[in-house]
C-alpha cells in the first residue's frame, strides 16, 4: 500500500468527550467557559428527563407501599 502525503494526524474520532475539541493555544478561561457551557447543557438534558422517573422511584419505594396508579394519579 502507498502511503498517503501530508501530515502524521488521523482523520478519526478525537480521544475527548463528544462535542469537545481541546485545542493547542487557547487560554485556561476559554476552555472552562466552553467545558461549563457544555456540562450544563448535558445537565439540563438530564433534569428535564429524569425528575419525573425520579419522583416514581423514589414513591414506589416509600411506605406504605403505593400501586403505581395511585402514584400516577392526581387525587
Amino acid at each position: 500500500m502507498a502511503s498517503r502525503g501530508g501530515s502524521a494526524k488521523g482523520k478519526g474520532k478525537s480521544s475527548g468527550a463528544k462535542g469537545l475539541k481541546v485545542e493547542e493555544g487557547v487560554p485556561v478561561g476559554k476552555c472552562v467557559k466552553v467545558w461549563t457551557t457544555w456540562t450544563m447543557k448535558k445537565a439540563k438534558v438530564v433534569a428535564h428527563w429524569g425528575f419525573i422517573p425520579l419522583v416514581i422511584v423514589i414513591g414506589m419505594n416509600s411506605e406504605p407501599k403505593p400501586q403505581l396508579f395511585q402514584l400516577l394519579s392526581p387525587v
